[in-house]
């Protein structure tokens, strides 16, 4: 009876265990009301069973590697070459080839910004030196353009038959209604008004003032001032008067003398302050008028240029002013 019982009773722990087992995989989740699944093994695990299930296969392959290594090292090709420095060779040349490529377009392009910097630094100085060379020359055009114009002077002076005094212009002070300058020659030099101040290429003025070591010059061109003239070509005599703005008129030319565009005006030595003969300008336009006609004259002289003039202190004698004339 016990035994029958201790069956029975051991029977029953087993259904309870069972049925507990049965009921824990069936468990519900309270969020998706559907049975829990099974855990399923994660990648590693999976890896690792498949290595120990396939374990022979493995080490064939190893060992095959193996051989392969050591008969590429024992195989030689051409001239010896083991046939694994072959492959070496061959799997780092483009390796090689990209490395040294690059290598290359670093190098060329680190040569060329040095080419660069030097060329700058070569444009520098080469600038530099084109800029010296120019500032010599300006120097040097300065200096043979006024021993030309001393030249002139001295030639002028020479053969001008009278006696002179050469002197420096100083300053100026040109306008619509003055026209003056100054000369680094004054009472020192012996000078006094009314003396003529002529270039090489004819009459600039006279001197209205002197000062012990300068002089101040009026210039033909300025209203105030006025000569005795005569036209070259027919002789017509007339009054020369400055008309401003770099220009000058011959006054009292009657409308019946010949003056043409062209002609060119000297003193006439009539107002006995310039010598007689002297360049004035050229007759630039002519027109008649009431009783006299309306000459322009463009002086001979670049007055706003002037840098060196020579004061007439003497005039030629009768005699030689006649040769002359």
């Amino acid at each position: 009876m016990s035994k029958f019982a201790d069956q029975v009773r051991h029977g029953a722990q087993f259904a309870d265990s069972r049925l507990a087992r049965d009921t824990l995989l069936e468990i519900r989740s309270p969020l998706t009301a559907r049975p829990i699944p099974p855990r399923v093994p994660e990648g590693p695990q999976l890896v690792q069973a498949f290595i120990s299930r396939h374990r022979p296969f493995f080490i064939l392959l190893a060992v095959l590697m193996a051989q392969l290594v050591l008969l590429s090292v024992q195989v030689t090709r051409d001239r010896s070459v083991p046939l694994a420095k072959v492959w070496a060779v061959s799997a780092l040349a483009p390796v090689e080839r990209a490395l040294r490529g690059t290598a290359d377009g670093v190098g060329g392009a680190w040569t060329a910004v040095r080419d660069l910097g030097h060329a700058e630094q070569n444009e520098s100085e080469l600038n530099a030196r084109l800029a010296a060379d120019e500032t010599e020359i300006q120097e040097l055009s300065a200096k043979a353009a006024e021993n030309d114009r001393l030249r002139s002077l001295l030639e002028f002076k020479t053969h001008a038959g009278y006696s002179t005094v050469a002197a420096e212009v100083i300053g100026s002070s040109p306008g619509e209604s003055s026209n003056t300058l100054l000369i680094d020659k004054g009472a020192d030099a012996a000078l006094m008004t009314d003396f003529p101040v002529v270039t090489p290429d004819g009459v600039a003025g006279k001197i209205v003032a002197v000062y012990p070591h300068s002089a101040q010059v009026l210039l033909i061109t300025d209203p105030a001032a006025g000569a005795g003239a005569l036209v070259d070509q027919s002789r017509v005599q007339g009054v020369l008067k400055g008309a401003g703005r770099g220009l000058c008129r011959l006054d009292y030319v009657m409308n019946d003398n010949a003056v043409s565009a062209g002609d060119k005006v000297v003193t006439s030595g009539m107002d006995q302050v310039f010598p007689k003969g002297l360049p004035i300008g050229t007759v630039i336009e002519t027109k008649d008028g009431n009783i006299y006609k309306n000459v322009v004259v463009k002086p001979a002289v670049a007055l706003n240029q002037l840098e060196a003039v020579l004061v007439v202190v003497s005039k030629p004698s009768a005699p030689e002013e006649a040769r002359r004339n």
